[in-house]
């Protein structure tokens, strides 16, 4: 019988902030327009009653939650996570994402946010450079700026809520693949993107790991997929029939390691070709049973939208307060 391992790095889960209080309740849509909407609003809930008897109004905050690609499992469940603390803290939220994991499109929809005046943008960066400028013109127009999942430049946010450590992680999936492989063969890394800090920090590190401490160890190839399943897939055949004594793929984003397992499926290769990486466990889960992939190691997405909603409200708050 195969084991199936799943690695859990929820101890790592972090947040790099400057100051949280409080607790805040609201809803979520995803939409495709120019314009997204709210369909939950806290008109009944954004009372609170004074000594006099009369009731006051208490502002409720609209916090756009942005993801890299609004189409891939990943973020479906940050999206759950921000819907849970929509409804238990007080705030309208609006969660969107472009339907192509790059920039170009995450501007569009950061210009499209500026324009109904949310109070806050959580933002999970494409690019840490490409943003800036769209970023540091809703904070010029009075919209507090956060990061999460993937930052950008520190000049464009107030914090970045960060998931997990990068060089522990990267280091952790290298060790992964050179367990899984006696610490000697060729491999290839199986990136969402070239341009996304956490992807590209990760990476760093996984290859930090492997000139330290696995000689025996060669990189002999990095594909990059954008993010997209089906590329996921079709660039993961790439590497195996470049390299047909490759050993292992690292899966960096969640989208990698499943298109990898498929690749490694497809040629037959189950257990001749180790599969790592980060990604979730309902997708992998086939995978792992039949022997395509190894490991999968992931933190909960739940928590880190609910951790974004919060943090985002609390900042805006914070502002606002000044």
């Amino acid at each position: 019988m195969k084991r199936i391992r799943l690695s859990i790095l929820s101890r790592f889960f972090a947040v790099c902030l400057l100051s949280a209080v409080g607790f805040v309740s609201g809803c979520i849509y995803r939409s495709s327009d120019s314009g997204f909407k709210v369909i939950y609003n806290n008109e009944s809930k954004g009372k609170s009653t004074v000594h006099s008897g009369q009731t006051a109004p208490v502002k409720t905050y609209k916090v756009a939650l942005v993801s890299k690609v609004a189409t891939i499992p990943y973020f479906n469940l940050t999206e759950e996570g921000a819907k849970e603390a929509a409804d238990d803290l007080g705030v309208d939220l609006i969660s969107t994402g472009p339907q192509i994991a790059d920039a170009e499109h995450q501007i569009e929809t950061v210009e499209r946010l500026i324009g109904q005046k949310v109070d806050a943008i959580a933002v999970a960066a494409n690019d840490p450079a490409a943003l800036v400028p769209v970023l540091q013109k809703a904070r010029q127009r009075g919209i507090d700026v956060i990061t999460w999942d993937s930052d950008t430049r520190p000049e464009a946010r107030t914090f970045f809520v960060n998931q997990v450590d990068a060089e522990t992680f990267g280091r952790h999936q290298m060790d992964l693949l050179a367990s899984a492989l006696n610490e000697r063969g060729s491999f290839a890394i199986l990136t969402g993107s070239v341009t996304a800090m956490n992807l590209s920090e990760w990476v760093k590190w996984i290859k930090m790991q492997r000139e330290t401490y696995y000689p025996k160890m060669d990189l002999v190839d990095i594909v990059a997929n954008d993010e997209d399943p089906q590329k996921a897939y079709t660039l993961a055949l790439e590497p195996l029939d470049r390299h047909p004594d490759l050993k292992g793929i690292i899966g960096v984003g969640s989208i990698s390691p499943p298109g990898a397992a498929k690749a490694v499926s497809e040629r037959g290769l189950e257990g001749k070709v180790k599969v790592v990486g980060v990604s979730t466990p309902t997708i992998m889960r086939p995978y792992l049973k039949e022997g395509s992939a190894q490991t999968v190691t992931l933190w909960s997405p739940k928590k880190l939208g609910y951790l974004t909603v919060y943090m985002a409200k609390q900042s805006a708050g914070c502002e606002n307060a000044l």
